[in-house]
């Protein structure tokens, strides 16, 4: 079975190979010490308070969506539809979260549920057709776009109720609540991957499929699972945006799904499957937060932003072809 680990044993010359494993390990982790470092000596409004909360509040939909991203690619698949699902789960919510109608746990469970049955509709697919994951959620993406604005009827979906508003514009002990609900369910989502026979199976999917089919392991159930559990997790972000912006908006989400995938790669999750971290994705999606929060703060204008972007995600992706190159 290939390796999932990065592990590398040719220690007596300090190879190549050694060198650049230890840097996707670690080198995420770096790398943001340091940008975080020079922002904060190049413009002070950088490290405050006020500054840092608002940048992990943005960051928080990306990292949810880069979690569950995180868990599909790991097993070798990808899933572009991330976006769509967050304007369904936005609009499905947003329908039940009017003043006086529905207790607040209505909403939530009706957009968690939509993204749930869109994950699990391209797990569906995916496992009971030849047809690659791209092509399956790409052709996703774009029901999804379709379903928001017939839920919608192409309007926005207005007039929430406040309890439905705290989800993603309240506080709790001067903490916006988006950041408590990201910190739990980041522990969850590290706790699946890490300390348990799923997350384990995850790996050796990804790692080795015909390895992992030898060894018994169900890779139908696996994969459903994985992408059911990634459209979970976007059906939290819809719900989580559509509160904080106090509107079911059909459009919302629109190149979620590049942030996300860009945010997991950049942490060190391998676009050959088998390797990723949770750890890697949060530190990947706050990183995105926090060059564009600086680039923000030295006036830099979005067009740039774009520019340095792109570089990042070629740079990563560069990285992590040299870390499996044999």
């Amino acid at each position: 079975m290939k390796n999932t680990t990065n592990t590398y044993f040719d220690l007596a010359g300090g190879s190549p190979n050694l060198r650049i494993s230890g840097f996707g390990r670690f080198g995420i982790f770096v790398a943001f010490g340091l940008i975080c470092l020079a922002l904060s000596l190049i413009t002070p409004n950088f490290l405050t308070w006020s500054n840092l909360t608002i940048v992990v509040t943005q960051v928080s939909i990306n990292a949810l969506l880069a979690f569950g991203v995180t868990f599909v690619i790991i097993t070798g698949g990808i899933d572009l539809s991330l976006g769509s699902m967050v304007a369904v789960a936005g609009v499905v919510a947003a329908s039940f979260a009017h003043p006086d109608t529905y207790p607040v746990v209505v909403p939530i469970f009706m957009g968690l549920l939509a993204g749930v049955v869109m994950g699990a509709f391209n797990g569906f697919v995916i496992t009971r057709s030849n047809v690659p994951p791209f092509i399956v959620t790409l052709g996703t993406m774009t029901i999804g776009r379709g379903l928001a604005l017939i839920l919608s009827k192409g309007r926005p979906i207005s007039n929430l109720s406040d309890s439905f508003n705290f989800i993603g514009g309240g506080q709790l002990l001067g903490i916006p609540m988006p950041i408590f609900i990201l910190i739990i369910l980041f522990v969850i989502c590290a706790v699946l991957l890490n300390k348990t026979v799923l997350g384990r199976y995850m790996y050796a999917i990804g790692g080795n499929e015909q390895a992992a089919r030898a060894s018994g392991i169900p890779l139908k159930k696996i994969k459903m699972v994985v992408y059911t559990l990634c459209g979970g997790l976007a059906g939290i972000a819809g719900i989580l945006l559509t509160s904080r912006i106090t509107t079911g908006q059909p459009n919302a989400g629109a190149g979620f799904e590049l942030d996300a995938i860009a945010a997991a790669i950049i942490g060190g999750t391998s676009t050959s499957g088998g390797t990723g971290t949770m750890a890697g994705a949060l530190i990947g999606a706050l990183l995105i937060g926090v060059i564009s929060n600086g680039l923000d703060l030295l006036n830099v204008t979005s067009y740039y932003q774009q520019v340095v972007m792109g570089v990042i995600i070629i740079g990563a992706v560069v990285l992590d072809s040299l870390n499996h190159k044999k």
